[in-house]
């Protein structure tokens, strides 16, 4: 897909993009890539349950798919022969919790917001670039058995060490036109779920989280939906799942009693 064509996508796709949400009207835009990595204004994505720490939101307007372990993507969406988290990963942060974790897929189009948040709050262990391709992300290529897009193509990796979920990987995936990931965050940062953590420059893009095995208890709709093959479209702060790591002082939480959070 070459540039003419993905901007006249983005184009048909405008009557999707709500620009009452946008921090700036239209004509502040002075190039075309000034847009595509457009703000929103404050409290346009309300974090869902913001007071507790156990409850992991979700990271990016996207199509998402979520997988209570590994095998069960394996068996339900990625195909590729050569997928594997320590693949994903990288030898630098990959480690043995990680071994048939949860995984959880957000795939950015054109038209979405392309800026990436938290899902979890904690501290930023690492990056590491990861060189690679760019090839296209859409669910054709993730379902082709003659490639893997998610351990091909370039990707940053970064650790976030939590107190509920432990360690959590965050993947921000390039691909096509996708040069360019950006971080707002550095190494060492002590951050919030649903802080802002970077964003992709022009094209369409993809976010995986890796959690240690048996670290989340994923909400069950997105979990029937991915079994079935079906993308579910999420906005960031949107509930993704909860903790099954019990601390003495803390009950799980009533999510039907969660608060959202500007």
């Amino acid at each position: 897909m070459d540039l003419t064509h993905v901007m006249y996508l983005l184009l048909l796709s405008v009557d999707q993009i709500k620009m009452a949400e946008v921090k700036y009207p239209l004509e502040h835009f002075k190039t075309f890539n000034e847009f595509f990595i457009r703000e929103l204004k404050p409290g346009a994505r309300p974090i869902a349950c913001m007071e507790r720490d156990d409850v992991a939101v979700c990271g990016a307007d996207s199509r998402l798919m979520a997988f209570q372990n590994v095998e069960d993507s394996l068996r339900f969406w990625i195909k590729g022969q050569k997928f594997s988290v320590q693949g994903l990963l990288g030898k630098e942060s990959f480690s043995n919790a990680f071994t048939n974790g949860s995984l959880v897929i957000f795939r950015l189009a054109p038209q979405d917001y392309h800026r990436f948040h938290l899902p979890v709050s904690g501290t930023i262990e690492k990056f590491v670039d990861i060189p690679g391709c760019l090839y296209t992300v859409n669910p054709i290529a993730v379902n082709s058995k003659y490639c893997n897009v998610f351990t091909e193509n370039k990707r940053v990796v970064s650790i976030i060490s939590t107190r509920d979920f432990g360690k959590v990987a965050f993947v921000a995936i390039g691909a096509t036109m996708v040069g360019s990931i950006t971080f707002t965050k550095k190494k060492g940062d002590h951050v919030r779920k649903g802080d802002e953590f970077g964003y992709f420059s022009f094209g369409g893009s993809t976010v995986i989280c890796v959690f240690e095995k048996d670290s989340i208890k994923i909400d069950k709709d997105l979990l029937e939906n991915s079994a079935r093959s079906l993308e579910t479209l999420v906005a960031v702060g949107m509930t993704l799942g909860v903790s099954k790591k019990k601390h003495p002082e803390v009950g799980l939480p009533n999510l039907d009693k969660c608060v959202l959070q500007a």
